[in-house]
Order: structure tokens, then C-alpha cells, then sequence
């Protein structure tokens, strides 16, 4: 018999992008669905019925309703998971429950999910009975994945890194943020006043009309066009954001580390203006000095997403971007170089699509493993 699987917040950047690939993969034949809501119960959904004829959206918070599904797949965000959660559970629910939100990831009775680097500890938990899976932070997935070979081979003593996440990992408020800036801007100049004016006067003008107190920045709560946003989350109060907290700390876990034996991973989250895609750049300590071939061999085995990008101007420029990446399963790693601080230090710098493999990906592959 089939496995009922309810759906719930499958609207949002994340929802649509897992609902894409759900569809392309043709995963739907393999379960029964259910699609909830929390604001549009008993309506018969336009973008749905493109796929799937007369299909009403039920009760997101009707508990009876959602204690009838095997399994709980949910991109709504941590307030209805922290509003729903408990009271199922509480309730006696014993579904499988794969959530987007962060809030249970740290929690004893989950696990965070993904599982090209931790399909043996996703098995083990099933077998111990463990019912809560939870999609990683996104920077820490792409991380995982794009130098996996190293954490797998114990290759690693620390890394620090600068991170560049695209505006679409603060949501799509902020992706329509940024494309209200650009027509701000495209309003306020014209082809005329740029061939009139030297190029100082142009930037001058272009800075004061982004330091208007009518520019659209309500969500970035400064312009992200043309600048940069040095900080991403909740402030911890030690000068670490929660973002850069969220590297060290889900990474350990992901990879099953005890106090002994965890890796120190630090450094500094920056949103950027690029739309999809976050970018990271990684200096590494090794435990041991290796060839660089070999350290190039180590990371491209590891799984088939990763591509080992040569260390030159042209490769760099053609695949180690934004656009080169965005819509895509692949994780280049480029730009890696023994550093001359000394022959244990390593560079290296990734690119991976944040709403793909950072988010949306993983739970579809729990899904389907759990079907």
C-alpha cells in the first residue's frame, strides 16, 4: 500500500523549487499526496491543477487531518512547525516528519539530512527509530558537499571561510527586494544625464539616490544593489552571527563528531547581490601535507556532483559564478592552491545552488528514501 504524504508549505521559494523537482523526477507515482494550507483551506489551487485535477488544499493546523499521513514534508517555516510539531507528536502521531526550517535541527530526536555525506547515519537512525529529519543550513550543505572528500578521509584539522549568498536565501521578500532597487535606480537615471556627466558625478549621484530614505530596502534594511550586506542572521552576542554559528555546529553534527574529535570552522557570512547561488571560499588546514593532485582526486571521487575546476583566469571566470550554476545539481570547486603560509595550507572556493542542493534537494532524496 502507499505512503500518504502531506504537503505543507509548498508555495514559498523552497516549496516551489522541491515541487519543481518532484514533478520532474515523476516521484508523485510512487505515493499518495495530500497538499495543506495555512491560508487558502478548501481552494482548488491554479498552479496545482496544471498537474493534478481537482486537488483541494486541506487544513495545514487540522491535526486529525494531518495524523492520517505517513509522512509530513514541510517548507512552511519554524513558526507553524514550533505551532504543529508538539502537538502531534503529542497527540500520538508516529509519521515521519522532513522539514525545511531550522528550528529541530538541533534537537536530540532529529537529524539533519544529506545524504551523499551521511546516508549511513540517516540509516542508522531509521533502524533506531528516529521519526524527524530536518534539510541543513544551506552554506553547510554546499560546503559538506563540495570538500566532502576531505571530511570523509579525516583530511581536516580547520577551515575558516567568507561566505557570499545570493539574496534569495533571505527569501523571495528579499529577490523582489533587490529587483524594486534596480528599477529605482533605472528610474532615477537615463542614457542622457550618463553621457552628460564625468563618471564621478554619476557614482556620486547613483550613491545618494540609494542613501534615499525612500528606497526600497525594508527587507535587506540596507540597499543591497551595488553593496554588500556584512552580516546574515541573528546576532549570538560573541560577535558571531548565527549564520557563522550554524557552519561549525551543523557540520558536527551532520558528520556524527563527538567533542573529541569535532573540526573548529569559523569565519563570516556576507549576503550579496547575486540572485540564486551561494559562493564560499575556504582556507583549510590539513592534518598532513598532500599533493595537490591528490587533494584535487580526494574532493572530485567523493560524489557526482562535484567538478574540479582548474586554477586558471579562463576556467574560473566561466564556471565558478553565480550564473554559471544557478538551475544546476553541480558543485564546482575551483580556484584551489597550496597557500604560503605553510604546505598544510590549502585554498579553495564553491559555488552551489542554495535553493537546490541547499535546501530543496535533500528533502526530496529523504522523501524518496523514505517511500
Amino acid at each position: 500500500m502507499k505512503k500518504i504524504v502531506g504537503f505543507v508549505g509548498w508555495r514559498g521559494l523552497v516549496g516551489s523549487v522541491l515541487l519543481e523537482r518532484i514533478i520532474k523526477k515523476k516521484d508523485f507515482k510512487n505515493f499518495k499526496f495530500v497538499f495543506f494550507s495555512t491560508s487558502q483551506v478548501g481552494f482548488n489551487n491554479l498552479y496545482l491543477n496544471n498537474f493534478f485535477k481537482n486537488k483541494f488544499l486541506k487544513d495545514a493546523y487540522n491535526l486529525e487531518e494531518l495524523k492520517e499521513l505517513d509522512i509530513i514534508l514541510t517548507c512552511q517555516g519554524s513558526a507553524y512547525t514550533n505551532q504543529v510539531y508538539y502537538k502531534l507528536r503529542k497527540c500520538g502521531w508516529k509519521g515521519y516528519w522532513v522539514d525545511a526550517a531550522s528550528d529541530l535541527r538541533m534537537k536530540d530526536e532529529s537529524i539533519i539530512i544529506l545524504d551523499p555525506i551521511n546516508r549511513e547515519e540517516i540509516i542508522k537512525s531509521l533502524n533506531k527509530g528516529i521519526k524527524t529529519f530536518v534539510g541543513g543550513n544551506c552554506t553547510v550543505s554546499l560546503m559538506l558537499l563540495a570538500l566532502g572528500g576531505l571530511f570523509k578521509n579525516k583530511l581536516i584539522e580547520w577551515i575558516s571561510f567568507s561566505t557570499y549568498q545570493a539574496a534569495s536565501g533571505g527569501g523571495s521578500g528579499y529577490i523582489l527586494e533587490l529587483l524594486k532597487q534596480i528599477i529605482f535606480l533605472n528610474k532615477s537615471l537615463n542614457k542622457d544625464f550618463i553621457a552628460s556627466k564625468s563618471i564621478l558625478e554619476i557614482e556620486k549621484n547613483v550613491t545618494e539616490i540609494s542613501k534615499k530614505s525612500n528606497f526600497p530596502k525594508k527587507n535587506s534594511l540596507v540597499p543591497l544593489i551595488l553593496n554588500l550586506i556584512p552580516w546574515i542572521d541573528e546576532d549570538r552576542n560573541n560577535g558571531q552571527s548565527k549564520e557563522e554559528w550554524k557552519m561549525e555546529f551543523e557540520t558536527n553534527k551532520i558528520l556524527s563528531l563527538n567533542k573529541k574529535d569535532k573540526i573548529s570552522i569559523d569565519g563570516t557570512c556576507v549576503r550579496v547581490g547575486s540572485l540564486r547561488c551561494h559562493s564560499q571560499s575556504f582556507l583549510i588546514k590539513l592534518k598532513k601535507n598532500i599533493n595537490l593532485l591528490d587533494i584535487e582526486q580526494i574532493i572530485a571521487s567523493d560524489n557526482k556532483w562535484v567538478k574540479i575546476i582548474p586554477n586558471n583566469k579562463k576556467s574560473s571566470l566561466e564556471n565558478l559564478t553565480p550564473l554559471s550554476v544557478t538551475g544546476t545539481l553541480q558543485i564546482p570547486v575551483g580556484r584551489i592552491r597550496k597557500l604560503s603560509i605553510g604546505n598544510k595550507y590549502i585554498s579553495a572556493f564553491s559555488i552551489g545552488d542554495q535553493l537546490l542542493w541547499g535546501a530543496a534537494e535533500p528533502l526530496r532524496r529523504m522523501l524518496n528514501f523514505l517511500i
